[in-house]
Order: C-alpha cells, then structure tokens, then sequence
C-alpha cells in the first residue's frame, strides 16, 4: 500500500530571540515597523514571536498557498515544516519525505565545477554513485549546459547560472514539496521548459506549500490558500 504523506501542526509558536536590541533603540522600532509590530519582549531581551500557536493539518493531496505581508511569518512556517527551525512551543508531526526547494542557491558552491556541485548535491540526498551519474546525466540534458558542467559556476553567465540552480533543485522531487515562491528561468528559450517541470512536480507531489505574494499564482496552483497575518492565520480560503 502507498504510503500517504501527512502534516500535523500543533499549537506552533516560534520565536527569534534579539539578544543585540535594546527597548529603546531606533533599531528595534525599525525591526518591528519591518515585522508587522511583531516584537515582544522575553525578560530584558526582545523576540520576534514570528509565529503565533499555529494549527493546522495538512493532507495527502492538498496543494496550499502560504499568502501574506512581509514578516506575516510565511517563511518562517515553512523552514519550521522543513525542520530548520526548532519549535518554541507546540509540535510539528510529518509523514512523508519532504523535498525543500526553499532557495536555489542553498548548498551551491560557485567556486566548484557543475559536476562537483552535482555530486555533493547526490551526496546529501545520499545516492549510490550509479544514481549520481544519472543524476549528472539528467542535469546535464535539463539544463543543456554540455562541457560548461566541467567549468566552475563563478564562470557562468546569470542565465547558465539559473539554468544550473533550477535543473540542480528540481531533480529527485519527494512527496512534500515546500518552495517559498515559484521556482522559474527567465532565459526566453529555457522558461517553457522549467514551466513544464515545476507543473510536473506539483501534479506528481503529495503534498505542496507554497509561499507566495502572488494570490493570482496561488489561486491557480492551490487548494487552499492560508492567509497570515504577524505570525497567525488569520483566514483559510
């Protein structure tokens, strides 16, 4: 039986501690001006409480949009799914493997070949070496770079750089996909092509999160678009 991914969010808090901030510090009003109004103060020190007892459940086949205003906490929820940020109160529970394509820079060292920045990248996601040769191979032909993926990345042009990042980040895709705004290539003749893909990606996924502030792109792609506003959900559409 297929296994069906699942996301359990459970009275979610998560707050950033501002140890350099004093109360009345012209930085600290431009830190909450820049927040939403969203720092507190936790003793003598100030925090950013940039999620606020967040519920939510989230299940196989639902494709949700994360919208709202800098500082709504859009980001926040998905590095906290991803497991970057460690809860400050409640619990995050997910059944699946997650794909997150939060950057396409994360992990990409320019002063490495293509093909070495491949390898690393097949490393993390811990292949055998014959998949990290279909891995270069499927890379290569995406992004249609040739003998440039022998050459460092600080060589290439923006465009072959976007190329790279997008083929990189978008191979070996698992059923939860987090992506803090829509992956995409400006290069006119490469766009259709990375269009296509992230479709694929989406239709094939079990479960998407999308950030973005772009509600036309939400509505298209998404089931459901959460609406936050300083680190709570303020509305589910």
């Amino acid at each position: 039986m297929v296994m069906k991914s699942k996301i359990e969010i459970k009275n979610l808090s998560i707050n950033y501690p501002l140890l350099d901030y004093s109360r009345s510090s012209l930085k600290l009003q431009t830190l909450n001006m820049l927040t939403g109004g969203n720092v507190s103060f936790l003793k003598k020190n100030p925090y950013v409480n940039a999620l606020n007892n967040v519920n939510l459940t989230i299940n196989h086949g639902e494709r949700i949009g994360l919208y709202g205003h800098n500082g709504s906490g859009k980001t926040t929820l998905l590095r906290s799914i991803a497991g970057i940020f460690s809860p400050s109160q409640g619990s995050i529970k997910v059944e699946g493997k997650i794909s997150s394509m939060l950057s396409m820079d994360l992990g990409v060292d320019i002063f490495e070949t293509g093909i070495e920045n491949i390898k690393l990248r097949g490393k993390i996601l811990e292949l055998s070496d014959h998949d990290i040769e279909k891995m270069i191979n499927d890379v290569a032909a995406f992004s249609e770079l040739g003998d440039f993926l022998k050459l460092p990345l600080s060589t290439y042009s923006s465009g072959m750089l976007v190329r790279f990042q997008f083929s990189l980040t978008t191979y070996k895709i698992n059923d939860i996909i987090l992506l803090d705004e829509w992956l995409s290539a400006g290069d006119e003749a490469f766009a259709p092509k990375a269009e296509k893909r992230m479709d694929e990606i989406v239709s094939e996924s079990g479960i998407l999160i999308i950030a973005s502030h772009n509600i036309e792109l939400l509505k298209r792609v998404c089931t459901k678009i959460i609406f936050l506003e300083k680190g709570l959900i303020k509305n589910i559409e």
